[in-house]
C-alpha cells in the first residue's frame, strides 16, 4: 500500500504558470495506486486561474479546501471557499465549475474524480470540445463547429 501526504511541500509532479492560470499540481491518485478514484492536489499560484471553466459529461469531480481561500465559480456565480469545504460537481451543465486564486497566498485544494471513460470536456467561455477514449487517452481537442450529417463523407 503507498502512501502520500497531503501536507508534502517538495517533488510536485508538475506546473503550468500563464497569463491567468498557473498552479502546482501533485498526481495524488496515481502515487497512490487508485484505479476507479482520481484525485489530484493543485497549489493554485495568487492571482491566477486553476483551469478553464469546465465540465466533464462523463465524470464527477469534487474539489476539498485545504488551505487557503480560493474563489469558486460555477453556473450559480461565484463565492470565497475556506478552508475545510467541500464542493460536489456532477456531471454535464449543471457541474460547470472553475477554481482561482484572489488572495496574495497560494491556495492548496484536493481534486476528486471518478474515472470514467470515454468522457467529454466542455469547455464554456471558448467553445472548446476535448474527448478521451476508453483508456483516457485524449483524442482531440477542438472548437465546436458546423453540425455534421450521420452520413456526410461515408458514400
Amino acid at each position: 500500500m503507498e502512501i502520500f501526504n497531503l501536507n508534502a511541500t517538495d517533488g510536485w509532479d508538475g506546473e503550468e504558470e500563464r497569463e491567468r492560470f498557473g498552479f502546482k499540481d501533485w498526481w495524488v491518485g496515481a502515487k497512490v495506486g487508485g484505479e476507479l478514484l482520481g484525485a489530484s492536489m493543485y497549489e493554485i499560484t495568487p492571482g491566477k486561474n486553476l483551469w478553464p471553466y469546465h465540465t466533464h459529461h462523463a465524470n464527477e469531480e469534487w474539489v476539498v479546501v485545504l488551505r487557503g481561500r480560493p474563489t469558486l465559480r460555477t453556473a450559480e456565480g461565484e463565492r470565497e471557499l475556506v478552508e475545510g469545504d467541500v464542493a460536489c460537481f456532477p456531471r454535464g451543465a449543471e457541474g460547470a465549475h472553475q477554481l482561482r486564486n484572489d488572495t496574495a497566498e497560494p491556495a492548496r485544494v484536493l481534486m476528486l474524480s471518478s474515472l470514467v471513460s470515454p468522457d467529454l470536456i466542455e469547455y464554456l467561455d471558448s467553445g472548446k470540445l476535448a474527448a478521451t477514449d476508453a483508456k483516457g487517452k485524449r483524442l482531440f481537442r477542438a472548437k465546436a463547429g458546423e453540425p455534421a450529417e450521420y452520413w456526410e463523407g461515408e458514400e
